[in-house]
């Protein structure tokens, strides 16, 4: 009796090993036609609310206090500024996802 395996063997173990692998490793993730628009709108969303909450802010200080055009022009700006912002992370966030992702493949 020798000690030597069987090459035909070894290759159809092989062949079921690499079957098994390929079955339970996800399918690579493809980019939706929308995702881009999506990330889009939600960019400009987060501009948006962030001005409509500090033009909200300063209208509500500017009547409460009677100043009309203080609080309003210096809360817009802080709320576009703001909007910026949350912008700038977000688009943090999605390059670094993207790294993630082209790492990992």
């Amino acid at each position: 009796m020798t000690d030597t395996p069987d090459p035909e063997k070894l290759k159809a173990l092989e062949a079921k090993i690499k079957a098994a692998k390929a079955a339970i490793e996800p399918a690579p993730r493809r980019e939706s036609k929308y995702e881009k628009a999506s990330l889009a709108w939600r960019m400009v969303l987060e501009l948006v609310i962030g001005m409509a909450m500090g033009m909200g802010i300063g209208f509500g200080l500017d009547s409460l206090f009677g100043t009309l055009p203080i609080f309003l022009i210096l809360f817009s700006l802080l709320g576009f500024g703001a909007g910026i912002r949350v912008m700038m992370r977000t688009a943090d966030e999605v390059q670094r996802q993207k790294v993630a992702r082209s790492t990992k493949d």
